[in-house]
C-alpha cells in the first residue's frame, strides 16, 4: 500500500508538471494597458514607393504555422504593407521570440523576396514585441 502511494503520488507530480506557460504562471504584478499592438511590413521598390505583391505568405518557423493577422483583414493599409502578427496572435508565439519568414511576390517582375522577423508573445505577455527584423522588404 506505501509502495501504491508513493507511485500515484510521483505519477501526479509528473502530470502536473508542465513546461508550457498557462495563466496561473503569469505575475500577478503585471497589469496590462487596453491597446492593440501590431507588427508590420511593407513591400517596397526601388524607389521606396509601396507596392501591391502576389503569393504574400508569413510562416513561424518554430511551429511552421501559417501566420495570419486578424487585424488585415479589417484595416485599410497602404499598398504593400502588410500586418504580420497582432495580439490576437500574442499566445501562439513564445516569450523569447519567434522567427516569422515574410514573403511576397512582384506581380509585375514575378521576382519574390523574403524577410525573417522576430517577434515575442506568450500566454503572459501584454502585447506582442517586434526583436529584431526588417520593417521593409525592397524589390530590385
Amino acid at each position: 500500500m506505501k509502495k501504491l502511494s508513493l507511485f500515484l503520488l510521483a505519477a501526479t507530480l509528473l502530470i502536473s508538471c508542465d513546461k508550457e506557460e498557462t495563466e496561473q504562471d503569469c505575475a500577478a504584478d503585471v497589469v496590462c494597458d487596453a491597446s492593440f499592438a501590431m507588427i508590420s511590413i511593407q513591400f517596397v521598390d526601388k524607389d521606396n514607393k509601396g507596392i501591391e505583391i502576389k503569393d504574400y505568405s508569413a510562416i513561424n518557423q518554430r511551429t511552421k504555422d501559417s501566420v495570419h493577422s486578424a487585424s488585415s483583414a479589417t484595416i485599410n493599409t497602404t499598398p504593400g504593407t502588410f500586418i504580420v502578427v497582432d495580439d490576437a496572435n500574442r499566445s501562439k508565439l513564445s516569450t523569447s521570440g519567434d522567427e516569422i519568414k515574410v514573403s511576397g511576390t512582384n506581380p509585375l517582375t514575378n521576382q519574390t523576396k523574403s524577410a525573417t522577423i522576430k517577434v515575442a508573445g506568450g500566454k503572459c505577455a501584454c502585447h506582442v514585441t517586434k526583436i529584431s527584423g526588417a520593417d521593409k522588404i525592397t524589390f530590385d
